[in-house]
């Protein structure tokens, strides 16, 4: 068998933490580094892709706004 690799592909460089929530009945993608961004799905890979989505919307609207956009942080070293 051989390695099976996922056919969605992220744009952003933010972290995206992703988990599923009982309450919701929905995979919860939220993003640390962007206060208030997070998106939801039925699967991993439409809450992935509806993160995507809320990540492009809340950095065009801080943009229009002027607010400060933060800088991805990169990856999480220990947990």
């Amino acid at each position: 068998m051989g390695v099976i690799r996922p056919k969605w592909r992220s744009t952003t460089k933010y972290e995206i933490t992703l988990y599923w929530s009982a309450d919701d009945g929905a995979f919860i993608a939220e993003v640390p580094g962007l206060r208030g961004c997070v998106a939801d799905g039925p699967s991993k890979q439409e809450a992935l892709a509806n993160a995507e989505i809320v990540i492009s919307e809340w950095l065009e609207t801080a943009r229009e706004l002027g607010r400060p956009v933060p800088e991805p942080k990169g990856r999480l070293l220990f947990a």
